[in-house]
């Protein structure tokens, strides 16, 4: 913890209140794309923007980071959006925005739980600007969507083995072999790293390593025939191998599971960044809890890490980490993992927390920035300790302080904070498509 954070350890002091007020700058409706977008323009010369969120299922900071991201690709040459969701899922939003041929897929996009949090009105619509933004570009001047994450363990086998029928039938038929293990486990892979953790059977890990240097080591017979093909399918190898390591290391601790599932987001969008060559710039849509340095964070002090933490060790002042918040209104989350989602209402943020010191500041939406760890405002934020909320895909009010608050030192955590007084939830997709929309259509049934 830092030594210097602890003067006012949970104590939202009237210093800080008016700091907040004095230095927040008001703003538009994220409806509002081109005005709301403009007050981003100081994070231009960035070359990763990482966006976050305190909760998964809030309206507002979906739309905010869409109007962020519009501005950052059409005024200061982003090339990539990356997001806390699955390969092989965004690669179907890929595919739509950058024009690409619909490919055969296992099953629909975004049906694992929560379905709500990638598959609703907000990211269809940005993803359809997208699109159009595309339209009539080179496909080196498109600007790309990937996932970042891991849990995509069977359909990323798939998508591997696609891939080698269509260029190499030999090397599919092996690489069958090596996932043949994995493969009774791909739709229960918690239960494959319980067979193994628990009751001793053996790991398909040497496995799945070799099948992943097999295509890295053909990769220029590979490429010659279609370079993006042969990526998307090493990445998916890559998310196999995360995978398989990651449902037997959380039978270990949720630390070990933690760091692992944000060493292969950071490494992916590392390597997204290298595939798209000199020039290269990306956004990051994820959770507060993995854009903001973990090593200000209750989290850090306990020994984890996240793509914040990474980002920031990797591009210096080139990496910038936005935090969002908010005091109330309602939000689309789940009573448990599994269960279905509902439409809660956030309680009003503790006396205690940030957030309800940026509610005190008066402002309905305001962005407030202390990049250059200069000033007044950034001198009163390093003295402060206090409590900050993260609702992720379950929320449960009934036990809030200890679900969902965590300490925080919020000027080394974030770069600026996006606050949004009240807010409201996120609208999930239904089955099917929009009338009128086109067979490749991302999210369609």
């Amino acid at each position: 913890m830092p030594a210097d954070a602890t003067t006012h350890r949970h104590a939202i002091t009237p210093e800080l209140v008016a700091a907040l007020a004095r230095h927040a700058k008001p703003l538009p409706p994220p409806e509002d794309t081109e005005a709301f977008g403009a007050f981003f323009d100081r994070f231009g010369d960035a070359r990763v923007v990482l966006l976050g969120e305190a909760t998964h299922g809030t309206s507002e900071f979906y739309r905010a980071r869409a109007a962020i991201t519009r501005r950052l690709i059409e005024r200061h040459g982003f090339t990539i959006v990356a997001v806390e969701a699955d390969w092989p899922d965004a690669a179907r939003i890929d595919d739509h925005v950058r024009h690409h041929a619909a490919r055969p897929w296992r099953g629909p996009a975004f049906t694992r739980f929560p379905t709500w949090m990638w598959r609703n009105t907000e990211v269809a619509e940005f993803t359809d600007w997208l699109r159009d933004h595309n339209e009539g570009r080179t496909a080196a001047d498109r600007v790309s969507f990937h996932g970042l994450d891991i849990y995509s363990l069977g359909e990323s086998i798939e998508a591997v083995l696609a891939y080698l029928d269509r260029v190499n039938p030999e090397a599919a038929a092996t690489a069958r072999r090596r996932y043949a293990h994995l493969t009774p486990w791909q739709d229960q892979p918690a239960a494959y790293g319980s067979a193994v953790v628990l009751h001793g059977r053996d790991s398909c890990e040497d496995a799945v390593v070799t099948q992943l240097r097999e295509l890295l080591a053909h990769r220029l017979d590979y490429m010659r025939h279609d370079g993006e093909a042969w990526f998307d399918a090493v990445q998916n190898a890559r998310v196999v191998r995360a995978a398989e390591s990651y449902y037997r290391v959380m039978y270990q601790g949720s630390t070990e599971s933690w760091n692992l599932r944000d060493r292969h987001m950071f490494s992916t969008l590392q390597t997204l960044l290298a595939h798209r060559g000199d020039g290269a710039k990306a956004v990051v849509w994820a959770h507060n809890s993995h854009v903001g340095n973990a090593a200000a964070t209750a989290m850090g002090w306990e020994g984890q890490f996240n793509i914040g933490e990474l980002c920031r060790m990797a591009h210096g002042d080139e990496a910038v980490l936005i935090g969002f918040g908010t005091d109330t209104g309602t939000v689309a989350a789940a009573s448990d993992w599994d269960l279905p989602m509902e439409i809660k209402t956030l309680r009003p943020a503790r006396r205690d927390s940030y957030e309800h010191a940026f509610l005190r500041a008066g402002h309905a939406r305001a962005l407030t920035e202390w990049r250059n760890r200069k000033g007044a405002l950034a001198q009163i934020l390093q003295t402060s300790l206090a409590r900050e909320r993260a609702v992720g895909v379950v929320y449960r009010p009934e036990t809030e302080l200890q679900s969902h608050y965590f300490d925080a030192a919020l000027a080394e955590q974030f770069d600026a904070w996006v606050w949004f007084a009240r807010t409201t939830a996120v609208t999930p997709l239904g089955g099917g498509r929009p009338h009128g929309a086109p067979e490749t259509w991302p999210f369609g049934l």
